[in-house]
């Protein structure tokens, strides 16, 4: 029943999600499965745990993370919710 109830979760989490964020804008730089280093600068998002992701995300947000690419990924996410940033973070990485 747990297991269920896991997947109905991530369920609801993506499809909530994919309503929220547009996932065409990070794959452009990110590539498809993530592997991509964005402009050859950014960490390869498909190695980064959940919890890195939505950390790095974040932080973005908040003009507390990034290095080059800062500026960039600060106007990206800023539109989204923190909540929306961790059920996104779900849907990418390990």
């Amino acid at each position: 029943m747990k297991r269920v109830f896991t997947a109905i979760v991530a369920i609801v989490a993506t499809t909530t999600l994919t309503a929220e964020v547009n996932v065409s804008t990070c794959t452009g730089c990110h590539g498809t499965d993530w592997s991509k280093a964005a402009l050859n600068k950014s960490k390869n998002v498909a190695e980064m745990t959940h919890s890195e992701i939505a950390d790095a995300l974040k932080g973005y947000k908040a003009g507390t993370y990034g290095g080059p690419m800062k500026g960039l990924m600060k106007g990206q996410v800023a539109k989204y919710s923190d909540a929306d940033l961790d059920a996104f973070s779900l849907t990418v990485g390990k």
